[in-house]
Formats: structure tokens, sequence, C-alpha cells
């Protein structure tokens, strides 16, 4: 009886950690090829909207609804995959996302109509929602915390990399082939992603406890996310085409946003059964690593947007010329991210990310000094590598701290909100782009043109001079003047128009300063030790 009860007593041995049956670094490449595919097709169809409102007898402005319905879609799917993952299964959720994104692939290529491009625009976005989450999320579970740093740096280089070649690969595959092959690249790439994730990847058994619980479906929760997530892309995607709040469309989905998405946090919250864990914000490295994240697309999506926008309207640049300039930062990063990775193992990931917003901040600075109407080719080259640098030090440990101090069961949450606040990041940023460069374009033509009359001697000096030149180049002595005031209106929009790029990079750099203020505010992890809070 005394040895039935020294055995009873006995502690039970320490259960092992699970592992993958195969190579971890299989499943990585696998996983983060979905997500590239992914991220590559949200940026991709841009340079090719002209070609498909002309093929399909649209105008400008309703072909742009083949990206706005794509980010809507996808922005819905984004929060709620964590929750779709436990309802499906992981591995089951992320196979039914990559046969939608692969199927709705070939159908856009096919449509004959806009309104039936946009349809399968939908389907593919809703597809591609979950795959950026779920290749996060799977890459979390499948290397031990003290190697996530390693397996989010291949992760970030599909993340950072894809919105950077996007543009350039459309565009050439727009002029030689046809816009069509935007869509039908990602067939051979889904099939075969579709085979090795059915072969290699596997649940972690804590979905098993997950599913026996039951999944409840919140109605009032999803109604919510998806007239919010959706007017607020609307908004972003219309706002600075019909005037923003000049216009009563623009308000309407201002205040419906507004309203559904506050409801949605205060009913989530206080739901049993939530489609999306706001409670995680309670944990104060997961809010701080979402709202850096949020940062940080605002700040790559805007950067991708300012330097080729500026190279092809101000400096006559064509689309393939401008993504070489792209380029070269691409492969500082391709390159950097790896280093990256190493780093987070042994320095904590608050000072890597510190470094990455000093960087940032002062690239971004440096920008409003360096850019200007003379600028070469060679010198917009290394102001661009000069910007992406920074980049390469945030988004791999930034995504490492959202996990910091949250249960492994919570993962999928984590990856799901984390890109979720990325995209919002970057809709925010092209935005507030766009508004930015037109709004202080005209503050500064205004300002200069006040300048440009014939009161002032220095104005008729140079109408004076630029007629000479003129007439010295043939054009006739009646239509000199004339065509000298044209060139000087000519010159005061190319002048306002870069001191709006100057003014739109001063903002990033602000930004960017503030950020690196934030990352002190996060807590120190032991790097090499799991991930888990440093004491002391």
């Amino acid at each position: 009886m005394a040895e039935e009860t020294s055995t009873a007593a006995a502690p039970s041995p320490p259960v092992e950690p699970w592992k993958p049956k195969f190579n971890p670094w299989l499943i990585a490449v696998v996983v983060a090829l979905a997500a590239f595919m992914e991220v590559l097709d949200t940026s991709i169809a841009n340079v090719a909207l002209p070609h498909m409102a002309g093929n399909l007898g649209a105008s400008n402005d309703e072909s742009t609804w083949v990206l706005t319905s794509y980010l809507v879609s996808n922005a819905i799917v984004l929060p709620i995959s964590g929750w779709l993952a436990g309802l499906f299964g992981r591995k089951r959720f992320f196979l039914l996302c990559i046969t939608l994104f692969t199927l709705s692939s070939l159908l856009c290529g096919i449509a004959t109509s806009l309104g039936l491009l946009i349809l399968f625009r939908v389907i593919q976005g809703a597809g591609g929602g979950g795959l950026q989450p779920m290749a996060q999320a799977i890459l979390a579970d499948t290397f031990p915390p003290q190697q996530r740093g390693l397996a989010f740096a291949l992760y970030g280089i599909t993340a950072v990399m894809a919105p950077t070649i996007g543009p350039t690969l459309g565009g050439w595959i727009t002029d030689n082939y046809t816009w069509r092959w935007i869509f039908f690249i990602n067939l051979p790439v889904g099939v075969l992603t579709l085979f090795l994730v059915y072969r290699l990847v596997e649940d972690p058994p804590y979905f098993a406890r997950l599913r026996q619980g039951g999944v409840r479906v919140d109605f009032i929760g999803i109604a919510l996310l998806t007239v919010g997530i959706g007017a607020l892309q609307v908004l972003l995607d219309k706002g600075q085409e019909d005037d923003w709040f000049g216009s009563n469309f623009i308000v309407t989905l201002a205040v419906i946003a507004a309203v559904c998405l506050v409801s949605l946090v205060i009913w989530e919250w206080h739901s049993k059964s939530p489609i999306i864990d706001v409670r995680l914000f309670k944990i104060f490295n997961f809010a701080a690593a979402n709202l850096m994240m949020f940062v940080l697309g605002l700040v790559l999506f805007s950067s991708l947007v300012l330097m080729p926008q500026f190279l092809q309207t101000l400096l006559g640049y064509t689309a393939q010329s401008a993504g070489l300039v792209l380029s070269a930062a691409g492969l500082v990063l391709l390159l950097e991210m790896p280093i990256v990775g190493q780093l987070t193992t042994k320095i904590p990931a608050k000072y890597i990310i510190s470094f990455g917003w000093l960087c940032l901040a002062l690239a971004m600075f440096y920008s409003t000094v360096r850019i200007d109407l003379g600028i070469s080719f060679g010198a917009a080259t290394v102001l661009r590598v000069q910007q992406a640098f920074g980049l390469g030090f945030l988004f791999v440990p930034i995504t490492l701290a959202a996990y910091i101090g949250v249960p492994p069961e919570k993962g999928n949450s984590v990856s799901g909100m984390v890109n979720f606040m990325r995209n919002i990041g970057s809709s925010v940023g092209t935005s507030m782009v766009t508004t930015l460069l037109a709004r202080r374009a005209q503050f500064h033509q205004s300002v200069l043109a006040y300048y440009a009359t014939n009161f002032d001697p220095a104005f008729r000096n140079q109408v004076a001079g630029l007629s000479r030149q003129l007439v010295q180049s043939g054009v006739s002595q009646a239509d000199s003047q004339t065509h000298a005031y044209g060139l000087i209106y000519q010159m005061i929009g190319a002048q306002s128009q870069t001191l709006a790029y100057i003014d739109t990079y001063m903002v990033l750099a602000v930004g960017a300063a503030i950020m690196f203020v934030v990352a002190f505010l996060v807590r120190r992890n032991e790097p090499g030790g799991g991930g888990e809070v440093a004491v002391g």
C-alpha cells in the first residue's frame, strides 16, 4: 500500500514540446511562398488598371474598384482569421484560403466584364486574407520561441519584398503580354503550394483541445466588422478623389465606420465567444507592437508610392526605370532580414526596434534635404536604399514583440491582428500620401504664384531673359513672352509638387521619431531564452 501511495505521489514526467514531423525550414519556405503570392497580388495589379479599363470598356475611375474590392474583403478576413482557424482547423483553413485564392485568380484572368472581375477580386481578397496570418502563425508554432526571429525573418522577406517588386513585375507583364497574366501567374504557385501544405503542415495538439470546446458563431460581431471595415476601406480609397469630408458619401462612410468599429470593440470585449480577441490589447507589448506595425505599414507603402511617383511625374522616368530604383533597396532588405533574425537571438527586440525607427526617421529627414528636380538615377537609388535600411530592423522584432507574454493558443489571433494592422496602415499611408501631395502642392503653388507678378522686378527680369532665349531659339518676338509665362508656370508647378514631396517625407520622419520613443516602452524580452519577458 505504501508503495502504491509512493507511486501515486511521484511527479509526472515533463511534457515534451510539440515538434512538426518535417523539417521546420521546409515548412517555412512553403508557407512563406503562399504569403508571398498574396502580398504580391496586393500591388501587382495597380499599374495594370488603365489596361483593364480599356479592355473591359470601363472608365479609369470605375477600374479602381478592382483594387478597392480586394482590399475590403481582405481586410475583413484578416482580423477574424484566428477565429476561422479555430472553426475549421488551421491547416484546413489555410488549404481553403489557398484554393479560393488560386481558383479566383483563374476567374479574374478570364473575366469578360468589369463587374465579374470585381466579384472575383472580392473572392480572391477573402481567400488571400487568411494566407498571411496563417503563414505567420504556422511559423510561430513550427519553431521554438528562441528561433522565431529567424523564422519571421523569412516571412518578413515576403512581406517587404513583394510590395517592392509588385508594381515593376506588373508593369513588365502588362507591357509584354496582357494584364490577364498578372492573375494567371498565381496558378502554378498556388497548385504547388496547395500540394506541399497538404503534405507537410499539421496542426499542433492544442487545436484539438480548442475544437473540443466547440465554436460559436458571433453573427453580430461579423456584421459589425464587415460593415465597419468595408466602409473604412472605401473611405480611404475614395477619400481624396471625392474631396474627403466635402463629400456626403465620404461623411456617411466615416460615420458608419466609426459607429460600427466602436460598437465592435465594445461587443467583442464582453462577448464570451469573440471573433476578435480584443482583450489581447490589455497586454502592453501586444498593443505597442500593433501600433508600431500600423505605422510600419504606413511608412513602407508611403515610401513605395513616393519615390517612383516623383521620378515618373516630375523627372519623366518610365515605370520600369522607376522600378529599378526600388530594386536595389529590395536587394538590401533581402540580405538584411536574415541578419536581423540572428540579432533577435542575441539582443532584446526593443533595442533592435529602436535602432530601426531611428534609422528610418533620419533617412526620411535626409530625404527632405536630398530630394529635388536635379536628382540623378544613382542618387535616387542610394536615397531609396537609405530609406529602406531601417525597415529591415523593424518587421521581424516588432512581430516577435507581439508574441511576448501571449499564450501559444492565442498565436493565430496575434498573427491575424498584426497583419491586419499592417494592412490598414498601408491603406492609410497610400491615402495619406495622395492627399498630402495634392493639398501641399496647391498650398505651395499659391505661395509661389503670389510672387510671380509683373510688380516683382526679379519676375520681370526672368520673363525678359526667357523671352530673349526663346527668340534666339526661333520663337517669334510676338509669341516669346507668352511662351515665357507658360514655362514659368510649368516651373512653379514642378517646384510646388517637389515641395509637397518634401513635406510628406517630413511627416514620415516625425512619425518614425515618435515610434522611436514608443519602442523604449516595450518590455524587454530574454533573447535566446524562449522569448519570455526578461526579469529585472
